[in-house]
């Protein structure tokens, strides 16, 4: 008798997160909905993390423990380690040190079975202190200006277009519920072999694919400390370099899109290299810029002039005109 194939896989990728796996583990083995899966994975952690693992592999929901000899370098290895190792129709990344609510599940699931095509549906996150204290800090795109209902779906080519170019609103995978059937078609993607912009490749390949659907309630739980790979990226200027490789690809997916939006993309990016400490970190970025993109210094001076003429040029684009308006959206 064939066993019974689960709706959802929750994929725990975890690297030296061993003070908070019992607490993460803990609120996934909570969800009021129960139809998953549950698929550790270990980057050769160097902490107590494998003893804690340990106490949860005989779990009716756990169907893979899986330990690796050596580090991968990269947390997006592990992300397709489990997402080829699923059987469920939708995956959810539950990053090792992050929390969620005990619905978190029960109300993504609601959601994506109401439509056809949806290929990510993200929840609302809150940011979360090492200690599991709430922060103020605003966690999501919209910032504090929160819809006013309580869920949207927007077509996903132009939610890569209009709203993901400008940054990654994904900001954290466990808030997000996604098809693996078309997660799997990123095999070849180069997202696997980033450290640090992988997951904004992934996101936007993915909304080629299918619908976003946002859901405004903060379901997700997002963990703020030092350990991080995307703080360690920001400090050392590394994360820019592949920032600028993910706008080459997306330039290169919209070749139609306007040369004064690229312009004011591109400024940002100088914009992130004026703030690296290394003076020849600098030079080298900026040179990948102009190689990669044709970036240029006037192209920050373009995104400053930006901010003053959209109050006398209605129709000029800006990052907030661009992004697709909720209004037209709701269903």
């Amino acid at each position: 008798m064939n066993e019974k194939v689960p709706l959802v896989s929750v994929v725990v990728p975890n690297y030296n997160y061993a003070r908070y796996l019992d607490a993460r583990l803990t609120s996934i083995l909570n969800q009021t909905f129960q139809d998953f899966e549950l698929i550790l994975l270990d980057d050769a952690s160097t902490d107590n993390s494998l003893e804690i693992l340990d106490k949860y592999k005989n779990n009716l929901h756990v169907s893979h423990l899986v330990v690796n000899e050596q580090n991968t370098g990269s947390p997006f290895k592990q992300w397709m380690k489990g997402i080829l190792l699923a059987k469920g129709e939708w995956i959810w990344i539950a990053e090792a040190d992050d929390l969620c609510e005990s619905t978190f599940l029960e109300t993504c699931v609601e959601q994506v079975q109401k439509y056809s095509n949806i290929s990510v549906c993200m929840t609302a996150s809150k940011y979360i202190d090492e200690n599991g204290r709430i922060l103020p800090q605003e966690a999501n795109y919209w910032g504090k200006n929160k819809p006013a209902v309580s869920a949207c779906r927007f077509p996903g080519k132009a939610y890569a277009e209009h709203n993901m170019y400008w940054n990654n609103c994904v900001i954290n995978a466990s808030g997000v519920l996604f098809r693996r059937s078309y997660a799997i078609n990123l095999f070849d993607s180069s997202f696997v072999n980033m450290r640090y912009s992988g997951d904004w490749v992934f996101w936007f390949q993915m909304l080629l694919q299918g619908d976003m659907f946002e859901i405004y309630a903060q379901l997700n739980k997002f963990r703020q400390h030092t350990a991080k790979v995307s703080v360690e990226g920001v400090r050392l200027g590394n994360r820019i370099k592949e920032d600028i490789d993910v706008l080459f690809l997306m330039e290169k997916t919209f070749p139609e899109m306007k040369k004064y939006k690229r312009r004011l993309a591109h400024g940002m990016i100088y914009r992130k290299i004026k703030k690296v400490n290394d003076a020849d970190k600098r030079i080298e970025l900026s040179r990948y810029l102009s190689e990669r993109l044709g970036g240029k210094a006037s192209d920050l001076r373009l995104f400053h002039l930006n901010k003053y003429l959209r109050f006398i040029c209605p129709w000029l684009v800006t990052i907030k005109r661009d992004r697709l308006k909720l209004y037209d959206y709701i269903w």
